[in-house]
């Protein structure tokens, strides 16, 4: 298992049948839905059916995470207590406003774990940001707590919160999108880009997750498995750049090994940025299965 979250794959927490295919998609991982995907006579069920799952046939090869419902919602208490219990990779909180509804989590996550003697801090949040005031309050929520992993656009929530147009490009997105970035890296958690709806249209689709990695977006969330590979094909270095941080890495150990303060490589001074890019190519071409 590596340690990216280039792809999270959406799976409807009430559909046995796509549960227990989810992991043999190669997705970085996977995150039983059940808000969304669950109508709202099928949550009781729905959240049974994860917790069993987890229990019994968790997937070893991809991380797991379980969106739970908003905490506006009367579901969303027995979401935490049941789901912590199992103890996933993290829980993905929707509709996050404030750095409060974190806080919040994270109060109910420290009391489930120790209820049920796991480990504190075990189970981690990923945020997802729907309204304009999420996007506003971006920054806050993404260093809220300790817990938090990453942040993530719920691109159709905001549009409609914001009475957008949609267009094929989103380009009415894209200061959300540039606000989400800046802030998971200024706190110091992932960027991940939103959903784009439309699998059939692979071309856009690739072209969406190249203009998401150039905005400093390292991952993205899916909802079908055709998507899994293309994404992971947007990220996979290219020989050319792989060689070249190959290169970079081994300047800079070969100077860190004669406690040099200077590092060159081809008579070029290479500063510490290009070192930490470099050392990122090298984890997304290891991720993918690249010879190093």
């Amino acid at each position: 298992m590596n340690s990216l979250y280039r792809t999270l794959l959406f799976v409807p927490g009430n559909n046995p049948g796509q549960m227990v295919k989810a992991d043999i998609y190669g997705a970085d991982c996977v995150i039983f839905d059940l808000e969304d995907a669950v109508s709202i006579h099928e949550k009781d069920a729905a959240r049974d059916l994860v917790k069993h799952y987890l229990t019994d046939l968790r997937p070893e090869t991809c991380r797991v995470g379980v969106r739970i419902n908003a905490q506006d919602t009367p579901y969303y208490e027995e979401d935490v207590r049941s789901m912590v219990s199992v103890k996933p990779d993290f829980l993905r909180l929707p509709k996050s406003e404030t750095a409060e509804n974190i806080r919040q989590l994270d109060k109910l996550i420290t009391e489930c774990e120790k209820a049920c003697g796991i480990e504190a801090g075990s189970v981690k949040i990923i945020a997802t940001i729907e309204t304009a005031l999420g996007v506003y309050n971006a920054y806050q929520i993404a260093s809220a707590s300790p817990r938090m992993i990453a942040i993530g656009l719920g691109a159709e929530d905001f549009r409609t919160d914001m009475r957008m147009t949609r267009s094929e490009d989103g380009q009415e997105i894209l200061f959300a999108r540039n606000l989400i970035s800046l802030a998971a890296h200024a706190a110091g958690v992932m960027p991940l880009d939103y959903v784009y709806s439309n699998f059939k249209n692979e071309e856009g689709f690739i072209a969406d997750v190249r203009f998401g990695k150039m905005l400093g977006f390292t991952g993205k969330s899916v909802i079908h498995p055709s998507q899994v590979p293309l994404v992971h094909q947007v990220f996979t270095p290219s020989d050319e750049e792989l060689e070249h941080a190959k290169k970079v890495v081994a300047a800079y150990e070969e100077a860190m090994a004669k406690a040099s303060g200077v590092v060159a490589l081809d008579g070029k001074m290479i500063d510490m940025p290009i070192v930490v890019r470099a050392q990122n190519t090298l984890e997304y071409a290891k991720a993918s299965g690249k010879e190093l």
